[in-house]
């Protein structure tokens, strides 16, 4: 069985690069998510206002690797106290958010955001919200580190193998 959340924590290129080295990722999809325009470029999403964040569509197995455990190993990479930010990268399209299709996976989402209140001292800004649309970035953005091992990333990916190993998912 596949589930589906959209993951925002900055350029896409590293949230997407990390996911894919997690156990019971099944696939990844670099795009635009939660815009006030249809079919946005990368340039527009950049230069305008579209309301678009840069977003990671994850296909994963919930029996592998539960909602609750994939938003712990999303949010050992983004920061959640960050407004419209993460690393190197500003503007509204950085911020940080998980949308959602299933009305299931809300109380397990607020469930994890909560708990990271707790953590720490800035209040969190993560954006909780159903998945209003999402279109694919530019073939040249999708698995991008992949094509480019030495490109930007604000992701340190070496944090996913800790996170296999702290977790027990071998």
């Amino acid at each position: 069985m596949k589930h589906t959340i959209y993951l925002a924590g900055g350029c896409f290129w590293g949230v997407q690069a990390y996911m894919e080295k997690l156990p019971g990722i099944v696939e990844t999809e670099a795009g635009y998510a939660n815009g006030n325009t249809e079919n946005p470029s990368y340039e527009e999403v950049l230069r305008k206002a579209t309301g678009h964040a840069e977003t990671v569509r994850v296909v994963y197995d919930p029996d592998i690797l539960p909602l609750m455990l994939l938003l712990k190993a999303f949010f050992k990479v983004v920061d959640p106290t960050q407004l419209n930010r993460q690393g190197g990268d500003v503007g509204t399209q950085y911020r940080n958010g998980v949308f959602y299709v299933e009305k299931a996976d809300r109380p397990v989402i607020e469930d994890a955001v909560a708990h990271l209140r707790e953590l720490y001292g800035s209040p969190v800004v993560t954006e909780v919200k159903p998945l209003e649309n999402f279109y694919p970035a530019e073939e040249y953005h999708q698995h991008y580190l992949d094509k480019t091992p030495s490109g930007y990333c604000h992701i340190n990916l070496f944090d996913a193998e800790e996170f296999i190993r702290e977790n027990g998912l071998f």
